[in-house]
């Protein structure tokens, strides 16, 4: 597993949009709509080729036949980071060595860009939603790509859960990244990133 992009949860996309600008003093980028899971999101570049994305459901479209990625049919309270994914190139290998709920590949378009996701039955990951959503794009095609650089750079992301011992083992097999840091402690996660601004938290 590669570290791929961060997300930012929200009710509407305007509230998680807000969160990431108002968080780092940086403007997102447009994104798109997501018909599988009726969603739409806005998009901003770090450093190292990775991202930033906001995203919620899209009140503009019916509701979908099967729960939202990234567990939204349930979210609650504020905007805030509430996911992030890693990019695989064997989807079906990767997720033969995952923990049980890692969910089954999902074929997934916004615009001319589409992709493949591993997403489960109720729209949630492992470990309370921190395990990362595995993600496999095409060949030589990367969001990250065709985003305006922002000179944003994610230092570093720290999980924390209760049973966090278990879960730096789990990763550990998989993802090799020293931004990553796993404490034992109530569930949340947390990013910090340097940026024009200084450095700056999610």
């Amino acid at each position: 597993m590669l570290f791929d992009h961060l997300v930012v949860g929200g009710r509407t996309l305007a509230s998680a949009r807000a969160r990431i600008e108002e968080a780092l003093g940086v403007p997102m980028q447009p994104g798109g709509e997501h018909a599988v899971f009726q969603t739409h999101n806005a998009l901003m570049a770090l450093e190292d080729g990775l991202y930033l994305e906001a995203i919620a459901p899209n009140p503009a479209v019916p509701a979908p036949a099967r729960p939202r990625w990234y567990d939204l049919d349930r979210f609650e309270g504020p905007a805030r980071l509430s996911n992030w994914a890693c990019a695989v190139t064997d989807m079906e290998t990767a997720l033969s060595e995952m923990p049980d709920g890692a969910g089954a590949p999902v074929s997934v378009q916004r615009g001319s860009l589409s992709w493949r996701m591993a997403v489960s039955e109720d729209g949630t990951t492992p470990f309370d939603n921190l395990w990362p959503a595995l993600i496999e794009w095409p060949s030589d095609v990367h969001p990250a790509r065709q985003l305006e650089p922002t000179g944003v750079r994610l230092r570093r992301f720290t999980l924390s859960h209760p049973k966090g011992d278990q879960l730096v083992l789990a990763l550990a097999a998989h993802l090799f990244d020293d931004r990553v840091s796993v404490e034992v402690g109530p569930i949340g996660m947390s990013a910090t990133f340097d940026t024009p601004h200084g450095t700056r938290s999610l």
